[in-house]
């Protein structure tokens, strides 16, 4: 025998088979619920039918939480998901992930086409999204004048800003007038050159919120030249306006939260901003006063008087050194002078003549010192230690013999 497999191979290859069909990994299918099932786990267990035929279907904890009402007996419903094999019991069923009424299962689907038509155009190309002013003196609004959606927008802004003017244009959010009502609010606002739109109103049904999954309101919402944000319905709710405003919110009141900033906040970090620039500035001026302290002592070093001061010390310190320098130079000349005082002492006439030598000159005050230079009768002037004496030759008579030291002077002993 050839080409035998196992069930587990059998039930294996047809799981494949569906995994790889594009079609069953997302489709909607619409049946009468039967046999449901809530599960301790928080699964959901049902069988969806009609007159031809039944399909079992499970949903997952996980996705049960974005399920909007109880699914009971009976219930027409449409159901998003995947068809796959449960391998064990060689069963196919539908994982629902989603869960609609029948009436908004086509809704749905008109839905999800005009979401990706616009998509494909652009109109939710985040490059076309404009910022939204931080802080803001007009607001407009575009929603029902009456209900909770309106209020609390009212309330949160006046409560974070109560310098802000709200501008509303009452428009007609449900039924056939709503569509051109709201585009009419959103030119009209436009017009009025408001800093920021909410447009939106409070929760409901898909088919009370189909107003704002019309194209002719995504498209005045991305023509708008004001920062747009979409606040329409409950956090779980989604429209098309949602994708092409500037901004979405979950909610009409988180929208004013998003749309008005704090003034509180603002006085705080104005508070804070001030307390960082005294610091900033203390400290600058601080290292500016050390700076100028560290500057007037250079400048005082520096100054004109201090110089005068400085070279006074300087002058008086050379003129100090200069008597000192002079005090000894006086002294080295005083005992160089000494020495030859009593160098000279032993030269000098005066000493000789101390010594019992005397100086002898003629009439014309010439030195005596030869005997051939006189004759008897001349005058002569004879110089001794205490006095001089006139004298005259009465006799010359040379002196024999001479020694070598005594010629040449004119000393008589």
């Amino acid at each position: 025998m050839k080409n035998v497999y196992s069930v587990g191979q059998v039930n294996s290859y047809i799981r494949n088979m569906f995994s790889q069909d594009f079609m069953l990994r997302s489709i909607y299918v619409r049946g009468e619920v039967s046999n449901c099932k809530y599960h301790s786990s928080g699964h959901l267990y049902f069988t969806l039918k009609d007159e031809k035929g039944a399909i079992a279907c499970v949903m997952f904890s996980g996705y049960r939480k974005g399920l909007r009402f109880r699914l009971e007996e009976g219930q027409q419903v449409v159901a998003l998901g995947s068809v796959e094999v449960y391998e064990r019991d060689g069963k196919y069923q539908l994982y629902a992930k989603e869960i609609f009424p029948d009436g908004a299962g086509y809704l749905y689907e008109k839905f999800e086409r005009l979401k990706r038509e616009l998509a494909e155009r652009g109109l939710f190309a985040p490059e076309y999204k404009q910022p939204i002013p931080r802080y803001i003196r007009t607001l407009g609004v575009v929603t029902a004048p009456t209900g909770a959606a309106v209020q609390d927008i009212i309330n949160i802004t006046h409560r974070r800003n109560p310098y802000v003017q709200i501008i509303l244009y009452p428009a007609i959010v449900q039924g056939e007038q709503a569509v051109p009502s709201i585009v009419n609010g959103i030119r009209a606002l436009e017009r009025l050159d408001v800093d920021v739109m909410i447009v939106g109103r409070g929760g409901g049904s898909m088919e009370d919120l189909w107003a704002f999954n019309d194209e002719a309101v995504a498209q005045a919402v991305f023509d708008c030249t004001v920062p747009v944000i979409s606040a329409v319905g409950h956090e779980t709710d989604t429209t098309i306006i949602d994708f092409v405003s500037d901004l979405r919110a979950p909610t009409p009141s988180a929208a004013a939260e998003l749309a008005v900033y704090d003034v509180r906040q603002l006085l705080k970090l104005l508070e804070t901003q001030r307390e960082g620039l005294n610091r900033r500035l203390r400290t600058v001026l601080k290292r500016d006063a050390l700076r100028l302290r560290h500057a007037a002592q250079r400048l005082q070093y520096l100054s004109p008087s201090n110089q005068i001061r400085e070279k006074r010390m300087q002058a008086i310190r050379m003129e100090e050194e200069l008597q000192a320098a002079m005090k000894r130079g006086l002294e080295q000349n005083r005992n160089r002078l000494r020495l030859y005082v009593e160098r000279m002492k032993g030269l000098s006439p005066l000493d000789r003549l101390a010594r019992g030598y005397s100086h002898v000159e003629d009439e014309a005050g010439r030195t005596v010192s030869d005997i051939g230079r006189i004759a008897p009768g001349d005058l002569l002037a004879i110089y001794m230690k205490n006095g001089r004496a006139l004298a005259e030759v009465k006799e010359t008579s040379p002196w024999e013999p001479f020694s070598e030291t005594d010629k040449g002077e004119g000393y008589a002993g």
